[in-house]
């Protein structure tokens, strides 16, 4: 039993960071990745931080740490995509969340924009960063979805730090 199941109860601050993160990992979520084109090749890092924001006008958002290395790649980048993984692409989620490059062993598709492009996501956004706002940690970036594509299958997903299996009917 995890410390956060024993606590009924808590303030957050920075002596129980560890809980905090275990009471977010409560909300089951899909897994992203998210891709830039780098001077030296593709660049991608997960997010599970992704969110619709506006239909109209079509927006989206998601949250990278401050502290990533790769943050730089990410929270200035004009333009990006974000993939909604399948199921069947968690190997390739844990294999990025390792490796900023590790899409450089693939022979990627370039959108019109020079991003790079997962082939086999549940869904795809290829987008223009519209502004970034301060998020403690986190920058919230904002982005107008310029281009989708979508297709059928199980997402991939996470609840407390691991992938689950969704039952579909």
């Amino acid at each position: 039993m995890s410390a956060a199941a024993e606590i009924p109860g808590f303030v957050p601050d920075a002596e129980n960071t560890r809980l905090l993160r275990d009471a977010f990992g409560r909300f089951a979520t899909g897994v992203t990745i998210v891709t830039v084109a780098g001077e030296d090749g593709p660049v991608a890092i997960t997010a599970n931080s992704f969110s619709s924001l506006s239909l109209d006008p079509p927006l989206v958002l998601w949250s990278p740490d401050r502290k990533s290395r790769r943050f730089g790649h990410f929270a200035h980048a004009t333009h990006y995509v974000i993939h909604v993984l399948a199921a069947e692409q968690a190997d390739l989620c844990f294999g990025v969340s390792k490796d900023a490059w590790k899409l450089g062993e693939h022979d990627l598709e370039l959108n019109a924009q020079g991003v790079p492009v997962i082939p086999g996501a549940l869904a795809r956004f290829d987008c223009t960063r519209e502004v970034t706002h301060d998020g403690g940690d986190h920058v919230i970036v904002v982005g107008r979805v310029d281009r989708c594509e979508m297709r059928d299958g199980t997402p991939l997903v996470f609840y407390a730090g691991k992938t689950v299996r969704i039952a579909q009917d």
